[in-house]
């Protein structure tokens, strides 16, 4: 089972479940442990190869999907007994929460998809050749700071980068072509997420200077129902790190709401 930590409420009953990105781990969210666990019922995740989630289990799996991976979210809810959960997740992680939402629909109180990943863009798609040309050559830390610097480029993107990269250096380089297999493959899979509404409340929260997604999300959300976008001036991709405040404001203030309309 993957790794999880959890922080139960006295009174509130309601779950916020955080899913982090490729080549993060669960401790991206500590700008938000403090304000989260106030209101909800908090559960953090290391995904698969990721933070502590390195048991050999996960040698058993022949190919990584995004299905799979996300069977393994959801097998620790149904290890604790959640039912339904809101989840917040950045970049990569808002795939995999959609991707949940899409089967499971019955477990997802609400989506926030921060820094979404939603469509690939030109500049995107040339970064997922030249790393599936030369994941195997180059030394996965190498690409991955040539990847932060392109998604992240600003000087005060600084930390946000400088977090990614540091929890990456915890992979293998085995990991990272596995999961770069998976991101190199997720075309499709967006495509489809882009037609098809998750029938759920979203709300998206994305950086004003996150130029490689944010064109993408304006456009969907003017064609999807029961979505939200909020963008966060003078941010890049990773909302959760650069703007905690505002983040965090915005997304309680969301959910809270949200309960006021049950």
């Amino acid at each position: 089972m993957l790794h999880y930590t959890k922080i139960i409420h006295p009174v509130n009953d309601q779950w916020v479940t955080f899913v982090h990105g490729a080549g993060g781990s669960s401790a991206i969210w500590y700008k938000q442990l403090k304000t989260f666990k106030k209101d909800f019922n908090v559960l953090l995740i290391d995904l698969r190869g990721h933070g502590k989630s390195k048991e050999p289990i996960y040698k058993k799996f022949k190919r990584y999907t995004f299905d799979s991976i996300s069977d393994e979210i959801i097998e620790v809810l149904d290890h604790l007994k959640i039912s339904s959960s809101h989840f917040v997740g950045i970049s990569l992680g808002t795939i995999l929460i959609r991707e949940i939402t899409e089967r499971y629909p019955e477990r997802t109180s609400s989506l926030i998809m921060a820094g979404a990943v939603m469509k690939l863009n030109f500049r995107g798609q040339i970064l997922m050749r030249f790393g599936a040309t030369f994941k195997s050559i180059i030394p996965y830390l190498i690409l991955y700071r040539f990847f932060a610097v392109i998604i992240m480029p600003k000087k005060k993107h600084r930390e946000s980068r400088l977090l990614f990269v540091n929890e990456a250096k915890k992979l293998r380089q085995s990991e990272f072509k596995r999961w770069f297999t998976l991101i190199s493959e997720v075309n499709p899979l967006l495509r489809f997420f882009r037609i098809k509404e998750s029938g759920v409340p979203t709300l998206y929260v994305m950086g004003e200077e996150d130029h490689m997604f944010l064109p993408s999300i304006s456009k969907l959300v003017k064609n999807h129902s029961n979505t939200q976008l909020f963008v966060i001036p003078a941010c890049g991709h990773v909302v959760n790190v650069e703007k905690p405040e505002i983040f965090n404001s915005t997304v309680i203030n969301y959910l809270n709401n949200l309960n006021v309309f049950r």
